[in-house]
């Protein structure tokens, strides 16, 4: 999990940096006095009751004063320690006795006269602390023993180990102990040490209070400066603009037809746009007419205007202003709301940390957060919730919803593009051409030359298992990019590293270039196998080359794709680890990859078997892959390939109940998944699945036609009911959609169109079922498999439906905190503010090295489209001499 820190980091608008919460030096207080404690626990450990007397007089604001005799200085410290507890019962024969014991006891030592307990000092020693000041040593003696340790202490300052220098310079605590703890010291060190140890803690605890109170100053007074400053700016928009501006919207294409439609203003705002926003003429002589000059006639209730065009031209653009600026407005209030979200977050979570490292200190600042609640997001929010108010007045029809919409999405945030536009650009035109070449030679030349189509060759589940893969590549940058634009901040939700993430940009380069590689390899691999091209290497080497490639881009670069991995980990050890919401969201996808795993273990399988070195039979008349019809593939590692999403799946819903002791939604969701794996085990297992009689070495099935139909009904009603129950929990709880108040949607939208929600519903509903269906086993015989031939189709639209279920997945915990993956509801929304990421870091493409670039391709483009040419019409000359 990433730590707050790097997302405050990540969140902070580059021209507010200096007034943001000073997270990290609130921590390091807190990482100070925590080595301090450690410390002290290792030495308490060696002499507790020693070690509790110091307590008690530390805490008694008392100098602990210790003899160099070893038997005085123990009687000394218990009689202190028995006044110290009796003290505050009231008991004043224990003060007789104290002394007593003071004027009886022996010893090498001065007599302790910096502890005076007697029957005039009978009142609790916490409260007398001040009348202890005159046993405080000279400064002769303070330079001389030591200013921290007691005043009774034997052991020079010279001799002593300052715990303050090494809190600050030893990292590794366990050194620091053992050098606080080294044999060469005496006991009066040792009391010393542990003084100082509770000096360091209680220093740094009062700094990490007094500079928490300071962070609150500063960002409340910020906070509410920046406020009081967009509200006056709204106030001046809106008394420019006039509160009776009903409706601005653009006229129709069609010209003229759109008038009515395009303005309509009563009488006061028409007053007040010809007072304030009239624009200035040209020149004096100008007799184009501006707003100013509109017809000068008073409108009763819904009388149309019908300006000139050039009114309407100058009106549109008046109009477009205010749309700029009150959007503009309407970004600064989300990012002061952002602002108030992080910094109020950043408070509890340090104030937990604090409550965390030390549970004795437990509730000190309970009532700290009270004076946050400015800071909390709620004033900021009904600010913005007012200008999209405004706007949906202005320019949306009074539709809330649609102006929401309008209003987060601008141009710019992250989505620049520099020279490697070009580049991208290029790369997909050659892309788009291999694409054609490969559905053309692959394709046509299947019925044209009679010759195997590619989805017939016998490795062409390999080029399906990395096709998946590129695919999910693919689909995870248009993710990020439809997240990034409509401001879903999908850094924050998944516990990114802000420092590494991938821009859309550096995705679809890399992921443009994966698939040149994949397109060349699976046309050279049709080439060879057609016997179109020389065989300078068997046909299944391209497949096996693809295979290594593929690994090598599953690996590299180790500083992306290492954490992946370690979240892969994460995922399939479900029931041993605590599930994150972005842990959930990688095994939903899993669940929607169970073909894609199919063909991995199958090219898995091509492998290790050997089976590339062999030629491919054209006839078909033996299979050279024996081992897809052993009884260990096809019986037992298959389904358990099918089953294993699932399962990891319904394992994260039970560790959720187990966390949060809610049924639901974690059980509701487990039924779910098992219903998908009852499914697929009687799909895969259940003897009666089968049209025809089943044979194997011990048995023989002999299914009747009555047994088949009341199966297939069972099982066909089992599919019903689970897609239907999928795709109800995709609306209802993964998108917080289909409520009937907001017309079967929810109550704030981030995408502009509505349309957009209940078209991904209706697809959403067809590929559930497709989904389902493709949980059964290839190759099982079942009169309700796929064929094969559609298996990469099938593929190919589940993972678009999950990349479709991802945008509003993503979208609805952006809004809500729905199962409790966060310990703060808020969430900041994702702007462009000048934090550093990795790909800021790195040197954007020169215009020059990517002509530079485009210029070589295309020659070596050219020079082999030319020896082809050539090449053939040799082939043919000869033909024609023979």
């Amino acid at each position: 999990m990433v730590e707050f820190g790097l997302k405050l980091e990540d969140n902070k608008v580059a021209d507010w940096a200096d007034k943001y919460i000073d997270y990290e030096r609130l921590k390091l207080y807190i990482k100070k006095a925590k080595k301090a404690a450690e410390a002290y626990e290792a030495l308490k450990k060696r002499r507790p009751e020693l070690a509790a007397e110091v307590k008690a007089a530390y805490d008694a604001g008392i100098p602990y004063s210790l003899a160099s005799g070893r038997n005085s200085a123990t009687a000394s410290a218990v009689s202190l320690s028995k006044a110290a507890d009796e003290a505050d019962e009231g008991e004043k024969e224990q003060g007789l006795e104290l002394q007593q014991t003071k004027q009886k006891r022996s010893g090498a030592g001065p007599p302790v006269e910096s502890i005076s307990v007697g029957k005039e000092e009978l009142v609790p020693l916490v409260d007398k602390a001040k009348k202890y000041e005159k046993a405080k040593p000279s400064e002769a003696e303070r330079q001389k023993y030591g200013s921290t340790g007691s005043f009774m202490s034997l052991t020079p300052i010279s001799s002593a180990l300052d715990l303050t220098a090494l809190v600050r310079q030893d990292s590794n605590v366990s050194n620091l102990i053992g050098r606080m703890t080294g044999g060469i010291f005496g006991q009066g060190n040792y009391a010393n040490k542990l003084t100082q140890a509770l000096k360091i803690i209680d220093e740094n605890l009062d700094l990490f209070a007094n500079n928490l109170d300071e962070e609150l100053e500063k960002v409340t007074s910020f906070h509410a400066e920046k406020l009081d400053e967009l509200e006056k700016r709204l106030e001046v928009l809106v008394e420019s603009v006039g509160s009776n501006y009903d409706v601005i919207s653009r006229p129709k294409p069609n010209g003229e037809e759109g008038v009515s439609t395009f303005l309509k203003l009563k009488d006061a705002v028409h007053r007040r746009v010809t007072n304030i926003m009239s624009r200035p003429s040209a020149d004096a002589g100008s007799t184009k007419a501006g707003v100013g000059h509109l017809p000068s006639k008073s409108f009763d209730s819904d009388e149309e205007i019908v300006p000139k065009s050039s009114d309407m031209e100058y009106i549109l653009r008046e109009s477009d202003s205010i749309k700029r600026a009150l959007t503009d407005l309407h970004r600064s209030t989300m990012l002061l709301n952002n602002y108030a979200v992080m910094n109020f977050t950043g408070f509890i979570k340090i104030i937990k940390k604090h409550d965390k490292s030390f549970k004795s200190r437990k509730g000190r600042f309970k009532n700290f957060m009270t004076k946050a609640e400015s800071i909390e997001g709620e004033l900021s929010e009904q600010l913005g919730n007012r200008m999209e108010k405004l706007f949906a007045d202005w320019f949306c029809d009074g539709n809330i919803r649609e102006a929401r919409a309008k209003m987060l999405p601008k141009r710019g945030d992250g989505l620049q593009m520099d020279w490697s536009q070009l580049r991208l650009g290029y790369r997909l035109g050659m892309c788009a051409v291999l694409t054609l070449w490969v559905c053309w030679d692959c394709i046509w030349g299947s019925f044209h030359d009679q010759n195997i189509s590619i989805g017939g060759r016998t490795a062409f589940p390999v080029f399906r298992a990395c096709g998946g893969l590129l695919l999910v590549h693919w689909f995870w940058g248009f993710s990020v990019f439809v997240w990034q634009r409509y401001r879903i901040n999908y850094i924050y939700l998944f516990d990114f590293n802000p420092r590494i993430v991938d821009t859309p940009m550096l995705i679809f380069n890399d992921v443009v270039d994966e698939t040149l590689v994949f397109l060349l390899l699976m046309l050279l691999y049709y080439k060879s196998g057609a016997h179109e091209m020389p065989d300078l290497i068997p046909p299944g080497c391209y497949p096996l080359i693809l295979v290594v490639y593929t690994v090598k881009c599953l690996i590299f670069p180790l500083r992306t794709r290492g954490p992946l991995w370690v979240a892969i980990w994460e995922v399939i050890t479900a029931p041993l680890t605590s599930p994150k919401f972005f842990h959930t969201y990688v095994a939903d996808v899993f669940t929607s990859m169970v073909k894609v795993f199919q063909d991995i273990v199958w090219a898995a399988c091509y492998v290790l078997s050997g089976d590339f070195w062999f030629s491919e039979n054209e006839n078909n008349d033996i299979d050279p892959h024996q081992w897809q019809h052993e009884f260990w593939y096809k019986n037992v590692l298959i389904p358990l390939v099918c089953l294993f999403p699932l399962w990891i799946r319904f394992n994260q819903c039970l560790r959720r109940y187990m966390d949060t002791k809610k049924r639901f939604p974690n059980l509701a969701n487990a039924t779910k998944y098992a219903m998908s794996q009852t499914v697929t085990l009687f799909g895969a297992f259940h003897p009666i699945y089968l049209l025809h009689s089943h044979e194997t070495k011990h048995h023989k099935y002999v299914v009747s036609k009555d047994d088949i139909n009341v199966f297939q009904e069972f099982w066909m009603g089992l599919f019903i009911a689970s897609s239907l129950y999928s795709f109800s929990w995709d609306v209802l709880m993964d998108w917080g959609l289909g409520r009937p108040e907001f017309s079967f949607l929810g109550p704030r939208l981030m995408f502009p169109n509505k349309f957009y929600y209940y078209g991904v519903m209706a697809a959403d509903l067809v590929l559930r079922f497709m989904w389902v269906q493709s949980l059964i086993p290839p190759q099982s015989g079942a009169s309700f498999e796929l064929p094969s031939y559609l298996t990469a189709i099938t593929m190919a639209l589940e993972l678009l439906r999950r990349t479709l279920w991802g945008f509003f997945r993503l979208e609805h915990e952006h809004r809500h905190n729905t199962e409790g993956f966060r310990r703060v509801d808020f969430v900041p929304l994702h702007f462009a503010t000048g934090h550093q990421h990795k790909y800021k870091q790195q040197k954007e493409h020169v215009g020059f090295h990517v002509l530079a670039e485009v210029f070589v391709i295309s020659a070596f483009v050219i020079g082999i489209s030319f020896l082809s040419i050539m090449a053939a019409q040799r082939a043919t000359a000869r033909v024609g001499e023979l």
